[in-house]
């Protein structure tokens, strides 16, 4: 059997890198081999970010050095594009320093600005003169693929500016500039945030057949089970690597802390025995006493690698909430003369597990504020019970005070709050359970990674002790291990939850039921899980393009199968019949004259364009007139 050798495309030796007297990647050797898809995971603030961006070449290391192969070509997707003022999409996304992205840029611009001014013959100029050149660099399948990539990302817009745009649709834009770019490893920090299900989907797809390298960090469990082959976890500065995916990942670092734990239980053991024989006191200072010393204080000094990194939201306690909850009646709300919400009833009950979901700019996250009193609905109400205490974890209200210390943030909320066990716990020890030791709780915010500073909202946020919740997109930015632990408190949570995500796994963990939004602006309900819901949506499009399938087969069947009684031609369509040929005689003349014309026209181009569209209706004349004479033709034969 013939043993397939990869090629490592980049490596990594002996990095260290620390973010003021925090120390963040210590001493890591890495390598990537060509076509490897890697997913990157760890709790936020262990460097994951840095992580990607010393590998991009984009932050160098504080020690060691990375190496990248020749000519292999890297592109990156930041968490938070930069887009410069007054850019437009076209610009930005063709944007690149390759001669054929700059000539696909250069065909795009002129292109876009013809369709704006189609009789301008400088323009006109300008295109011809780049059509040989796209022969030249063979830059027309580069352009394909392009424009394929921006329509499945709905981007239509090219000389839209890109400060225009909503979070959303600028996190697409930056995503097509990375996938459009020739890469030979493509790296992407967190791209299913901000983007709705059916991108996620399609994205999913591409990246699973794509052939260059691929790094990604991304808190979506599903996406890693489909898409990556390998999984890095980055932790308290170290590196370990596990062969497959999420899935396979689970198992294997479930064995790796039961040999940790098994280890660290076997070095416990030998330190009592050897401190038991050092107190028993020995009567010389031989070397062989001086062996054993030595050898207590390396096993004291070995210390156990996994710390405690886990959160703990069990101590939260939250207030009784009676029977009535919210009431939502015949709510309706528009929003520049769009209706966005459309007749919506429902109640919610103690112990509701609500989902809604829908498309980017649907209405979602306006259904929450509504909800939460922010803003009101033009038509019908909202009711909120006497006991009910509200908490909204949204994604506005995380402009924090960058300047603000991390414990005063919490103090907020909340000096001190009464656990489950009636215990009282003070804000700095909610904020260590929270992965948020002394060492930093003073710190100022801003000195916090984004992963960070959205842990500290989300335990501000249940700091409230409320009993019911209002989630919008709670996973962007969240860690999968505080994801993990979040869900473990829902699954515990008395009150009411209402979720906004496009994140299947969370959804599937957490909801009962959901809504989703059609295209009226009418929620739909369904009864289950994400997953059931999607399953539920493909069968019905399955069975839609079969029946879809079936009717042409049936038109198709009708067209070809003979009439009982052939139809005989009339007199006009006998006279028809008789001149057609010489019609169409005389339309392939007329087009073999007009295509010589345009072959000698030479610069005149504004006589090349009043030739090549005559060409274009001579050659849909010509078409047409050769269907008919066709249609004339099977009437011929019956009448004879």
């Amino acid at each position: 059997m013939m043993q397939v050798l990869m090629m490592n495309i980049l490596s990594m030796e002996s990095v260290s890198k620390s973010y003021g007297i925090k120390p963040l990647l210590e001493d890591i050797t890495f390598g990537i081999e060509a076509g490897q898809k890697i997913g990157l995971i760890g709790v936020n603030g262990t460097g994951k970010s840095t992580f990607l961006k010393i590998v991009a070449g984009i932050l160098p290391p504080d020690q060691g050095r990375v190496a990248v192969g020749n000519q292999v070509r890297i592109q990156y997707l930041s968490q938070e594009p930069v887009f410069e003022q007054d850019m437009t999409v076209l610009d930005y996304v063709f944007k690149g320093d390759s001669p054929i992205m700059k000539l696909v840029h250069r065909y795009e611009q002129v292109l876009e600005s013809l369709n704006q001014s189609p009789e301008d013959l400088r323009l006109q100029k300008q295109l011809h003169d780049l059509i040989p050149q796209m022969d030249t660099l063979d830059a027309w399948e580069l352009e394909t693929h392009a424009k394929s990539i921006l329509t499945q990302l709905g981007i239509m817009q090219f000389s839209q500016q890109v400060q225009a745009l909503s979070g959303g649709q600028k996190k697409r834009v930056a995503m097509a500039r990375a996938l459009i770019h020739p890469a030979d490893l493509l790296i992407l920090d967190e791209p299913t945030n901000h983007i709705d299900h059916e991108t996620v989907e399609w994205l999913e797809d591409y990246l699973a057949k794509y052939r260059g390298a691929l790094m990604l960090i991304t808190h979506d469990r599903y996406f890693l089970d489909r898409v990556v082959g390998q999984i890095i976890e980055l932790e308290q500065g170290k590196l370990y690597r596990y062969e497959g995916n999420y899935s396979a990942f689970l198992e294997q670092k479930a064995l790796r802390l039961e040999q940790l734990a098994a280890s660290e239980a076997k070095r416990q053991n030998i330190l009592r025995r050897e401190v038991a024989w050092l107190r028993r006191g020995a009567k010389a200072r031989t070397t062989k006493q001086k062996a054993r010393i030595d050898r207590i204080e390396d096993l004291q000094q070995a210390g156990y690698e996994q710390k405690n990194e886990s959160i703990d939201l069990a101590a939260l306690s939250t207030s009784r909430l009676g029977k009535k909850v919210l009431e939502l009646e015949h709510v309706t709300k528009r929003i520049d003369g769009r209706t966005l919400i459309q007749d919506f009833s429902y109640i919610v009950l103690p112990g509701d597990r609500v989902g809604i979901i829908g498309k980017n700019g649907s209405g979602k996250s306006t259904l929450l504020n509504m909800i939460a009193g922010r803003i009101s609905p033009d038509e019908g109400q909202i009711e909120q019970g006497e006991t009910v205490r509200l908490s909204y974890y949204d994604q506005e209200s995380m402009n924090l005070d960058p300047s603000m210390k991390v414990i005063d943030y919490i103090k907020e909320a909340a000096e001190v709050i009464y656990a489950t066990d009636g215990s009282v716990l003070t804000a700095s020890q909610m904020l260590e359970r929270f992965l948020f030791p002394p060492s930093i709780q003073w710190n100022p915010i801003a000195r916090l990674s984004g992963g960070e500073k959205r842990r500290l909202y989300l335990l501000r946020t249940l700091m409230e002790q409320p009993n019911v919740l209002l989630l919008d997109e709670p996973t962007n930015d969240l860690d999968i291990q505080t994801l993990t632990i979040l869900e473990d408190y829902l699954d515990q949570f008395p009150g009411a939850v209402v979720i906004v995500s496009h994140d299947r796994f969370f959804l599937d963990r957490t909801i009962d039921h959901l809504f989703y939004f059609d295209d009226h602006g009418i929620l739909q309900p369904f009864f289950g899980n994400y997953s059931d819901y999607l399953e539920k949506k493909k069968s019905e499009e399955v069975v839609q393009k079969q029946e879809k399938k079936e009717v042409k087969q049936q038109e198709m069947l009708a067209a070809a199968a003979p009439s009982a009684k052939p139809k005989k031609m009339t007199f006009k369509e006998q006279k028809e019949f008789e001149q057609i040929e010489g019609k169409i005689a005389e339309l392939e003349e007329r087009n073999a004259q007009l295509l010589a014309q345009i072959n000698e026209v030479g610069g005149d181009y504004q006589a090349l364009a009043a030739l090549s569209s005559e060409q274009e209706a001579v050659s849909i004349a010509l078409d047409e007139a050769m269907e008919r004479w066709a249609e004339l033709s099977e009437l011929a034969e019956g009448t004879s």
